[in-house]
């Protein structure tokens, strides 16, 4: 009997009022063959599926005909594996959703969460370029450069992104950029950016602390899009005298949750 991975998707059994049963059942099929890429029989999927072999069988023979499954082998030998129609409406599905599409939801969420002003950028050509706002609910209005380009070694956003970069593109980076001074709190050396950057990926965020402006803090988290790699990042800002320790790691987990929320969005699998 032949070992089946059960599909990460615990939402596949759930059913609301407009739900198709039949569709659902071949979605259900389709996250199966994801979890079993060297490919099963009709037998184990209608196992797996918890269906008759019948039903399996015309569910497989469907997406077979549409190019979103694939067989291998002859009568009882025959393998079914997902099929290279899926990667077109992948490809397309990407390129239908942009960063801060993907974005704005989260932004206004995480605004309402942490009343701080919440803001995404995209990487490009080695800084950060913000590309959208939510102002938070307060009188004061920070001006976050929107679509102007930020350094990557002094704000919470671009230390989120830069996290993602070995420690050899860091120093490669610093030697072609400098660390230019911002604030007396700017870190200026490459050892000191490295250790910053190592306790970023340990807690998961970023923490611009009067680094970028004197009395302001930012908090950041790094984004991924769909191959995995860092995109960008999203950050909340707000004044550092209204940061305490604890509130600092509260906003981190709100703005984490918020990056990857984003990410997921983009087709990255976290």
């Amino acid at each position: 009997m032949t070992a089946i991975n059960s599909p990460n998707d615990a939402s596949a059994k759930e059913t609301g009022r407009y739900t198709l049963q039949n569709l659902s059942r071949a979605i259900d099929v389709l996250d199966i063959l994801a979890a079993n890429a060297g490919g099963l029989s009709v037998s184990d999927v209608a196992r797996a599926a918890d269906c008759s072999k019948s039903t399996a069988f015309a569910i497989l023979q469907t997406l077979e005909e549409r190019n979103l499954a694939s067989s291998s082998g002859d009568r009882f030998q025959r393998r079914y594996k997902l099929g290279l129609g899926l990667a077109r409406l992948g490809q397309l599905a990407v390129d239908s959703v942009s960063v801060l599409e993907a974005a704005m939801p989260h932004l206004e969420q995480l605004t309402a969460i942490t009343r701080l002003s919440a803001r995404v950028a995209t990487l490009s050509k080695g800084t950060a370029v913000v590309l959208g706002q939510v102002d938070g609910p307060h009188s004061i209005r920070f001006d976050l450069n929107m679509g102007g380009r930020e350094r990557l070694h002094c704000t919470g956003i671009g230390k989120a992104i830069l996290s993602q970069f070995t420690d050899q593109e860091i120093v490669d980076l610093a030697d072609q950029t400098g660390l230019p001074a911002v604030t007396a709190k700017t870190i200026t050396s490459t050892e000191g950016l490295l250790a910053n950057l190592a306790l970023v990926r340990k807690r998961g965020f970023a923490v611009d602390d009067e680094e970028d402006a004197v009395g302001i803090l930012c908090v950041g988290a790094a984004i991924y899009d769909h191959t995995g790699n860092c995109t960008g990042g999203v950050s909340v800002t707000g004044l550092k005298a209204g940061f305490t320790s604890d509130r600092v790691m509260s906003v981190g987990a709100a703005v984490t949750a918020a990056a990857q929320g984003i990410s997921r969005r983009l087709g990255a699998q976290l």
